[in-house]
């Protein structure tokens, strides 16, 4: 990019003199074409080039950059630059091509936590939805970092923005769910279950809920673990999410049939119900506003004991699991400000239509004597 930035100014009035309909057009001349040609490409970024910069500097060691004045935070922010640039699938994957990938992961081991945490969102970004970059990254053993940093870092968020990047890693990825499973990555989320961070607490309720529901046989690993015991004490949880969350989770361990328990937890199956009461009772307290916004925890509480004991919940009785008005479609209001074009269309072709028959009609034969 040009060094002293932009000329808008001399842009501006070229555009002006070229396009304000007071002269006729004219074929740009050489100079002139060139000259805009110059102005907006000092504009322009070569990502490419820009991501091999990047890699440069991802494969300098740590102690090299920090004897040259460059700070974690200068780090951080240059990752926040790469993860701009590789929200592009296209991008991500030529990552890899460029030899940047490889130090990336290298900076799930840095020694300043921040950085290790980003670098992690950036690997999140890449494989998000990206087969291609899941499978590279797999190539790369890049989910071994990840699961440590996950499992065992001293800093929390960096084990949350690992544990979002596995998700990610291994969400479509039966390689990766393989590989998680045989890394002991079950265990790793019961311990992250019993920590006190909420937002930790409920992306690791997420994963476990995808896993079980792509997986239906891993149902007897988790209760062998003891999760349905966390999981219950968690949806009693104050954080509405976290609830939510672990009801799914107990929801897909209740309708597992692959334990013999034909539906239910099992030994589990009276501290769920006492649980569930104690939900209901406290949906029946809630208010109109509190109501609606718990529709799906309305739901989930009903599922979960219709699919355990066999009969609808108390909700259905009192009225609470549907609330008036929740199926309804909500009201056209756009239409009364913002008419779509095929709708215009449609109603100018009626209007014309109404015109012409209001027309005099047109007589066919030969015309009366003068």
């Amino acid at each position: 990019m040009a060094k002293d930035g932009p000329n808008w100014d001399g842009l501006l009035k070229w555009s002006i003199g070229n396009s304000d309909g007071t002269t006729t057009a004219r074929n740009l001349s050489e100079e002139d074409r060139r000259w805009f040609m110059e102005a907006m490409q000092s504009q322009t970024v070569d990502v490419i080039q820009r991501m091999k910069e990047i890699t440069l500097v991802m494969q300098t060691p740590e102690q090299v950059l920090e004897a040259q004045g460059v700070t974690a935070a200068d780090i951080e922010d240059m990752l926040d630059e790469l993860q701009e640039h590789v929200e592009s699938i296209d991008m991500a994957n030529d990552l890899h091509s460029i030899g940047g990938l490889i130090p990336l992961l290298g900076y799930l081991k840095n020694s300043h936590a921040n950085v290790r945490a980003k670098a992690a969102e950036v690997v999140s970004t890449i494989v998000q939805n990206n087969p291609r970059s899941q499978q590279l990254v797999m190539e790369a053993n890049g989910l071994e970092p990840l699961l440590s940093n996950f499992s065992s870092d001293p800093d929390v968020a960096v084990r949350t923005k690992a544990l979002y990047a596995i998700s990610s890693l291994i969400r479509h990825n039966k390689p990766g769910i393989a590989a998680f499973r045989l890394a002991n990555g079950y265990a790793a989320l019961r311990d992250a279950l019993g920590t006190e961070n909420v937002r930790f607490q409920r992306k690791a309720l997420n994963l476990i809920q995808y896993l079980l529901h792509e997986n239906q046989s891993d149902c007897n690993v988790v209760s062998e673990l003891g999760f349905p015991r966390i999981m219950l004490h968690l949806a009693s949880s104050k954080d509405t999410e976290v609830r939510e969350a672990a009801l799914r989770g107990l929801l897909e361990l209740a309708r597992d049939k692959t334990g013999g328990n034909n539906g239910g937890l099992g030994e589990d199956d009276e501290k769920l119900k006492q649980i569930l009461e104690e939900r209901i009772k406290d949906i029946c307290l809630m208010s109109n506003e509190d109501l609606s916004a718990a529709r799906e925890e309305r739901q989930l509480v009903d599922s979960l004991w219709s699919t355990c004991y066999k009969e609808p919940s108390s909700l259905r009785e009192k009225g609470l699991l549907a609330l008036p008005g929740e199926d309804e479609h909500p009201p056209d209001v756009a239409s009364q400000h913002f008419e779509p074009p095929l709708r215009g269309w449609a109603h100018t072709s009626d209007s014309n239509s109404s015109a012409k028959k209001q027309d005099a009609p047109l007589l066919l034969g030969p015309s009366p004597p003068n």
